[in-house]
């Protein structure tokens, strides 16, 4: 071979190899492209699933403050509820001593004399216009209690007699003192006998 067409030999290898390099070079540009769009598109992803958990948390956080705002707004209601409910207990069981001692007199009283029982008529109405008022207010009377179960969240027990008969054996026998209620809750016990 010529010296000629040794320099075309290796200028054509040259030119293949200039040409075997920008391909090369198109393909590394084409690699890193696109390692740079999988580490973008990772990040994004992470980004995404970052931002997926913090919408979660917040959800989460938000409905627990929710639901302690309902319990919250729940039992102030209730405690509001029950306290006008029983806002009057103190006075009730200050006035209760003197519907006791109004019943005491009727029963003291002898009525056999005229003027002593219009003077009792006097005071049963002023019994009866009290006892009315104050049951209008949520006072309830622990009424028929003879003969019944003795219970202790209603019923105070002073003393224990010999029972009567078989069928009062555990239960009430007397009743000392009236029981009362309100709204469900005992304003005063009822001081009752119990047969054993």
């Amino acid at each position: 071979m010529t010296d000629r067409a040794k320099e075309d030999k290796d200028q054509g290898l040259e030119q293949t190899e200039t040409v075997e390099n920008p391909v090369n070079e198109g393909d590394e540009n084409k690699e890193s492209a696109s390692n740079v769009s999988n580490e973008t598109d990772q990040a994004e992803g992470a980004e995404s699933d970052k931002l997926a958990r913090e919408n979660q948390e917040l959800k989460d956080k938000y409905v627990r403050l929710y639901s302690e705002f309902e319990n919250f707004r729940r039992r102030t209601a209730k405690e509001r509820l029950e306290l006008v409910n029983t806002a009057s207990k103190d006075l009730m069981q200050e006035v209760l001593p003197i519907l006791d001692d109004f019943e005491r007199s009727f029963k003291a009283e002898n009525a056999s004399d005229p003027e002593e029982e219009q003077k009792q008529a006097g005071s049963k109405l002023i019994y009866n216009k009290l006892l009315r008022v104050l049951t209008a207010k949520g006072l309830q009377p622990m009424e028929d209690l003879v003969g019944k179960d003795f219970d202790a969240e209603y019923h105070e027990a002073i003393t224990q007699i010999p029972a009567p008969s078989e069928e009062l054996k555990g239960k009430i026998v007397d009743v000392v003192e009236k029981g009362y209620t309100m709204a469900g809750k005992v304003v005063r016990f009822a001081k009752v006998v119990i047969g054993n």
